[in-house]
């Protein structure tokens, strides 16, 4: 059971002969109650006070908890952006290289066909050298047979 500054107030004592000094008694009890009822006022804002530090604290931890959600968010979103940057990056360098190989590729072939034109040049030219040698002959034992012609001619007459 507690004791009020009421009840402190309100308490009666049985007088006995060479008792104590009441008005000592009541100026102590009157003293007590005061302090008892400051302290009660004070529990009462402190109560108070507690519930609302409480309140607040709840409230702060929910802010906590919504930052902590917000950074895990934002750190799943630089992790996923790394991840897909990384993909993209990964993707242009495949790209890249199979650009690459197929310039490669056509430049080899072009190389093959170069290199095939060239041999075909060198078989026409060696085939003009040829006629041109053959036309050569040609006229030249043309011209002997004029030339021996010309000659029994000329001893013809």
């Amino acid at each position: 059971m507690r004791i009020t500054p009421l009840d402190i107030q309100q308490k009666q004592f049985k007088v006995k002969f060479r008792g104590f000094d009441m008005e000592e008694v009541y100026s102590f009890l009157e003293i007590i109650r005061e302090e008892l009822e400051e302290l009660l006022k004070e529990n009462s804002m402190l109560k108070e006070k507690v519930a609302i530090l409480e309140n607040q604290m709840e409230e702060y931890r929910k802010i906590e908890q919504s930052i902590r959600d917000t950074l895990m968010t934002a750190q799943k979103l630089v992790e996923d952006y790394k991840a897909n940057a990384k993909k993209e990056a990964e993707l242009i360098i495949k790209e890249a290289e199979i650009k690459a190989e197929n310039i490669i590729k056509e430049a080899q072939e072009k190389v093959v066909k170069i290199h095939e034109d060239i041999v075909d040049l060198k078989g026409i030219r060696r085939h003009f050298k040829e006629e041109i040698k053959r036309l050569i002959e040609s006229h030249l034992r043309m011209l002997e047979f004029d030339k021996e012609r010309e000659g029994e001619e000329e001893s013809e007459i």
